[in-house]
């Protein structure tokens, strides 16, 4: 019975606490705060990456109320995490949340607008993807975000082809992220029959930024390749940044066992509804941040997802399943 009574009285301790100085603390049944455990993930792959190429670049995308400790606009910023990043992806800011080519309602659009302002007020490059059936909508979502000073892209939400706009176009020379005026984002590589007219496709165009996966029908890219997308066809640099799934695993990259579908790994959640092969993760347990870059005690980085993409030569790493943390909080409170 004393035992029972010390451990809610200090429960009672740590939440006061955590109120008392603004730290989101997520008390389900499990007493994990998913958010921190994240931030942690994100912060030792900048920590890592940035220790063996300094100028590589830390991008998450979505999640964007991570960036506070309560999870509001005006919650006090997380400053650890926000120091770990140079910037931050956001998806459907003004089209698609309802489905691609759908304006978003004004309501929508805010949500999101009070999270990035955060961001771009501690000078971190904000980054947006807009899902969008024609020119027009695309030409509007960009001027939107022109007008915030963001940098945007639109396209159909399978990400499989090359826009046939570019706006905002330059012929400068891009050293840092802050630089870039635009970028392409594309991930599935279906529409290419071969590597070649893949590498060659990205060659010819113009962005200043490119973010791709860093496998080609589940080979990764050589350091040949990656160099070769990293200048324009004018023979200016440009930076070319690696996608990362972080928060889910994936059945067709190389870590992937045979037997997990039978015998699955500890950290192994259940399969993504809406993207077969995708299997949310257990993101904070040791072997999943071994698979990603390395344990806490740094063994295993040589071997890790972040070292084969470093060891590449990409300028950085755009993460994706941040709102894994999210998945987690909805199940724990049942």
């Amino acid at each position: 019975m004393q035992k029972e009574t010390n451990k809610i009285i200090t429960t009672l301790i740590i939440i006061s606490t955590a109120l008392l100085i603004n730290i989101d603390y997520t008390f389900g049944k499990t007493g994990i705060n998913y958010r921190q455990e994240m931030r942690d993930l994100v912060m030792l792959i900048s920590s890592r990456a940035k220790q063996n190429k300094q100028s590589f670049y830390i991008v998450p995308q979505n999640a964007l109320d991570i960036i506070t400790a309560d999870g509001s606009p005006e919650g006090r910023i997380t400053r650890p995490y926000l120091d770990s990043i140079d910037g931050t992806g956001c998806e459907e800011l003004f089209y698609g949340h309802g489905g691609d080519g759908i304006k978003n309602t004004k309501r929508t659009s805010d949500y999101f607008l009070n999270y990035l302002q955060l961001y771009k007020q501690q000078n971190k490059k904000i980054l947006v993807i807009d899902y969008i059936t024609n020119k027009t909508q695309a030409l509007n979502s960009f001027r939107l975000c022109k007008d915030k000073g963001f940098i945007s892209f639109q396209a159909n939400r399978d990400l499989t082809r090359i826009p046939s706009w570019n706006f905002n176009m330059n012929n400068n020379d891009i050293n840092t992220l802050s630089e870039a005026d635009n970028f392409l984002f594309l991930l599935n590589t279906s529409a290419f029959k071969s590597r070649k007219s893949y590498i060659d496709a990205l060659k010819k165009t113009e962005y200043d930024l490119i973010v791709v996966d860093a496998f080609f029908w589940e080979k990764i890219l050589t350091r040949e390749e990656v160099s070769a997308i990293q200048k324009k066809p004018s023979g200016r640099k440009r930076l070319v940044i690696a996608y990362m799934s972080i928060g889910e695993a994936e059945t067709y990259r190389y870590y992937w066992h045979r037997d997990w579908g039978k015998y699955p790994p500890s950290f192994l959640e259940r399969e993504n509804p809406e993207w077969e092969g995708n299997y949310k993760v257990k993101y904070w347990h040791e072997e999943w941040k071994e698979i990603m870059c390395g344990k806490s005690d740094g063994t295993g980085f040589e071997k890790s997802y972040l070292k084969k993409i470093i060891n590449t030569g990409f300028d950085g790493v755009y993460m994706d399943i941040i709102d894994a943390a999210y998945y987690f909080e909805n199940i724990d409170k049942y």
